[in-house]
């Protein structure tokens, strides 16, 4: 085997080879930790599943945790181990800050809601480099104001957030920056830097701390119930960590960068049984030990023997005015320490990390990107890979429970998650959120897929096959939905995914067909679970139900309907068209190697097909409304059909249903060609009502088109998508039309009014939580689908198609261009006015005129559809990282 040379310039894709080679496990560790454990599913075992009220924050300092662990801008191994994070305390705190605080749903009058500043400020993809900023309140943290006056206000109101409380006011707080560079696959080097920003003079207790994750109290088994094991301080005050898989590590604390030494302490990671439920402990020596110690003086809590399951090193630091102080850490395998652990080497491998990880992404971005938009990129970017989680679930043992603990309630075995035994998570799954959103959302990783094929394209394949195993994918071809509800429905778009990230990780003729063809096989169990489980009567239109846009709708959508009968889903049924055309694209590549894909890809083209037509004519008009030239649900009561006529992206989706498929690729297949002539030869009833026809212009192959929409529907809804008193914000595509502002939709049955009314910001109802708000916010998975959308439609009508953009502008555009003005309306979210603004901050002053926040962007789940305030889950790093592809990808749809 040939050796390669490393340099700078590609010593990141060197080691991303090495990792999928397995020749070194560079990817071993990485910010693998989540940010909240407590209050999630999976560690409750409440009898009525109240997840928020089982385990709250106020557990979570002194309780260990079954399935995880959380920490502070932390890392682990990919079995989550041992673990290392900040913890710290200002002197006035109440609890020492070991983990993130936020208010649970319940509390937040817009759901559950980090009160905190951290960033994410970059990453390699190996996490060879990493880096990341925690802003901490000099002043006593607000816990109780927080929780008070958020439950003080109603979804009218905006959130009382920590920047509300006067938390940062005069710079009275300490930017706390973690840095993370590799010497090796097992070598760790750690270098925290604290910046006082504050007028005076502060002092800082800071507790990086190392532990164990509890194997050993549960009673288990089972492949990954370890026994307990050790950390002990040596003789050279090194902690030596010993875990029976793991291996052997050694953890250095050098001095402080002004002379201060670190204190170790010593605790075990087991549950103070005490505290919480006034029991005796098992141990003298438990989880919240550093917390009593270090806030309220318990000199008794660690063990002075320092051996435990968890240690820390405690510094005691007077910062200056303006002044900072860095601590440098060290934690390696015995087989990988250097001898110097805190040498001149120490410095030169952050540089030379840093170097690596300015020259990886230097090569996968575009010459024409400016600095500014390359320091969005690179952020979002930073985000989607800081959101890595380990993740642990395993359904059925999460039922029975534990031989070492209480058995859970009766009421478990029918209760949430129940029909899905078969499911073991254990896991590295990119997450939504680390905080809001700790456990994988299946639609929402499907786009995360799309950033990662970028980056790493190793891992963006293995995430989406992961999704399709047999310990993940349900028997009857269901693919899990999240963990408060794996049996919920989310949009299909696992196969786009799959679609999409084969096409774009390899050139023509060197792309990798394996991978398409097992992720294929596997999405066509999840397509006919589709088609049994959602076409209720049998005709081409589909229920789905919730479909992930939460409160879009009159009713709740992931509950049978208050006013009984069915609803047929324009966002449903078109979801299946999606589906459906994208299953057709992959069967006509994997059939040029395997004939016998063929067959399949005339099943999906005629399926397309049927689709359409009931879309489009099912009883005349199917979910087509002639009238205002949009696609609406239909509710069927009592053999009545009445539209919803709301213009919401449910009426946009059939939009998604666009393939183009190539003269020259069918007429290589001519088993599928004669079928489809035969087919739109002797069903023309079927095929007359789609744009499914031959096109050639100056020379082009011929092309056909598979859409929902005819070219005439098609331009009629582009009348309002590209309408700014419509569906077109100045930052992206709205999710409900503005037009809904002025005259909301009422809808009244069975002595009930119903109305849904234009709220481009939070949500101001309890509507499936109330948490999110698809009522006219701009959302990012969908606008990225309706830029790909009219790409492909741009693909087959060329500039014989021309929109006015915005409408009343007499600015005529291509619909490849009307795509690149939403792209760039999306990219404008991050972008820097003169004055320093960004739409994103929200009117926030401090990120335009402050130096230790100019620079530093949130990610958010959504935006506001007038002002492009960052809104709902703050690191939704996941999906809203598309703004990356918005960037580096800003011309039209090549692949």
């Amino acid at each position: 085997m040939m050796t390669q040379t490393v340099t700078v310039d590609n010593a990141e894709r060197v080691r991303l080879d090495e990792d999928a080679a397995r020749q070194k496990n560079w990817k071993r560790f990485g910010p693998y930790l989540a940010e909240r454990q407590w209050g999630t599913v999976r560690e409750d075992y409440s009898p009525g599943g109240d997840a928020w009220d089982y385990f709250p924050h106020d557990h979570a300092r002194s309780r260990a945790y079954r399935w995880g662990e959380d920490g502070l801008l932390g890392i682990s191994d990919r079995q989550c181990r041992v673990c290392f994070a900040l913890a710290m305390w200002n002197g006035k705190d109440p609890i020492l800050k070991e983990r993130l605080f936020g208010l649970t749903g319940p509390q937040g009058n817009h759901g559950e809601d980090v009160k905190e500043l951290y960033y994410y400020l970059d990453s390699s993809p190996t996490h060879s480099y990493m880096k990341g900023l925690y802003k901490y309140p000099q002043a006593e943290y607000p816990y109780a104001q927080l929780v008070e006056e958020n439950a003080r206000r109603d979804k009218t109101h905006g959130e009382f957030e920590l920047t509300d409380a006067g938390a940062f006011d005069d710079g009275r707080y300490f930017d706390v920056f973690a840095e993370y560079a590799k010497g090796s696959p097992n070598d760790i080097l750690i270098r925290v830097t604290v910046h006082n920003r504050g007028p005076e003079d502060a002092e800082l207790h800071l507790l990086p701390t190392l532990w164990f994750r509890n194997t050993w109290s549960w009673g288990c088994g089972d492949e990954g119930c370890w026994k307990r094991p050790t950390m002990k301080l040596n003789a050279d005050r090194v902690v030596e960590a010993d875990h029976g898989t793991l291996g052997r590590f050694t953890f250095h604390a050098d001095q402080a960068s002004d002379g201060t030494p670190g204190d170790w302490l010593f605790t075990e990671n087991d549950t103070n049984q005490q505290r919480l439920y006034g029991k005796k402990n098992d141990r003298s020596y438990v989880k919240d030990a550093f917390d009593r110690y270090v806030v309220h003086g318990e000199s008794g809590a660690v063990n002075p023997k320092q051996i435990g399951t968890k240690s820390a090193a405690h510094y005691r630091l007077s910062i200056p005015a303006g002044g900072s102080v860095s601590v440098n850490l060290r934690l390696s395998s015995v087989d990988e320490a250097p001898a110097e652990p805190f040498g001149r080497g120490f410095q030169q491998t952050f540089a030379q990390r840093l170097a690596e990880t300015d020259a990886f992404y230097d090569s996968c971005t575009p010459s024409c990107v400016s600095d500014a938009h390359k320091q969005i990129s690179r952020q979002a970017d930073a985000g989607l890979l800081w959101t890595k989680q380990f993740y642990y679930y395993v359904v059925r043992d999460w039922l029975r429970g534990d031989l070492a603990q209480p058995a859970p309630p009766r009421e478990r075995k029918q209760g949430r998650n129940a029909e899905w035994s078969h499911l073991y998570n254990r896991d590295i799954i990119s997450m939504p959120d680390k905080w809001e959103y700790p456990w994988y959302a299946a639609w929402d990783l499907a786009f995360h897929t799309i950033s990662f094929a970028r980056l790493d394209p190793g891992f963006a394949k293995k995430q989406l096959l992961l999704m399709l195993r047999e310990w993940y994918m349900h028997p009857n071809g269901q693919i899990p939905a999240y963990e408060f509800a794996l049996g919920d429905v989310n949009p299909p778009v696992h196969a786009w995914a799959c679609w999409r990230v084969y096409k774009m990780t390899g050139k023509r003729g060197a792309r990798d067909t394996d991978f398409l063809a097992r992720a294929f096989q596997k999405l066509l169990l999840n397509f006919t679970w589709w088609v049994n489980r959602k076409d209720i009567n049998g005709q081409h239109l589909f229920t789905g139900g919730f479909l992930g846009l939460d409160n879009i709708g009159v009713f709740d959508r992931s509950k049978p309907l208050p006013v009984g009968g069915t609803l047929e889903q324009a966002d449903g049924t078109a979801w299946m068209a999606f589906y459906c055309g994208t299953m057709l694209s992959m069967a006509l590549e994997l059939a040029h190697t395997h004939p016998e894909y063929e067959d399949l890809a005339s099943k999906f083209f005629e399926h397309f097909i049927h689709i359409a037509d009931a879309m489009n004519n099912l009883g005349g008009a199917g979910l087509w409304d002639e009238a205002d030239g949009f696609y609406y649900d239909q509710l069927r009561l009592e053999g009545k059909s009445t539209p919803m006529r709301v213009r919401s992206m449910v009426g946009l989706i059939p939009l998604f249903a666009a393939e183009v498929l190539k003269g020259e690729t069918i007429d290589r297949l001519p088993g599928f060609k004669k079928r489809m002539d035969w087919f739109l030869n002797n069903r023309s009833d079927l095929a007359k009502t789609i744009s499914c026809m031959s096109h050639a212009d100056g020379g082009e192959d011929d092309r056909y088109l598979l859409a929902i929409p005819t070219r005439g529907r098609l331009e009629r809804i582009l009348e309002y998508l590209l309408n700014e008193d419509e569906f077109l914000s100045p930052f992206g595509i709205r999710s409900l039309s503005r037009a809904h502002g002025q005259a909301p939709y009422h809808f009244q049955a069975g002595g009930v009014g119903y109305s849904v009314g234009y709220v481009p910001g939070e949500s101001d109802s309890y509507l499936f939580g109330g948490n999110s708000n698809w009522r006219g916010p701009v959302w990012f998975p969908v606008n990225y689908l309706l830029i790909e959308s009219l790409e492909r439609y741009d693909r087959f009508y060329g500039d014989t198609i021309r929109v006015e953009c915005p409408k009343g502008s007499g600015n005529m555009l291509s619909l490849g261009q009307a795509a690149d003005e939403i792209r760039r309306r999306l990219v404008h979210l991050f972008e820097a006015d003169p004055d320093g603004q960004r739409p994103c901050h929200g009117g926030d002053a401090r990120y335009a005129s402050d130096p230790a926040f100019r620079d530093l962007l949130l990610f958010h789940e959504f935006f506001h559809g007038e002002t492009g305030r960052g809104l709902g889950a703050s690191h939704q790093t996941g999906w809203t990282a598309l703004v990356s592809q918005c960037i580096n990808d800003p011309g039209r749809m090549k692949t």
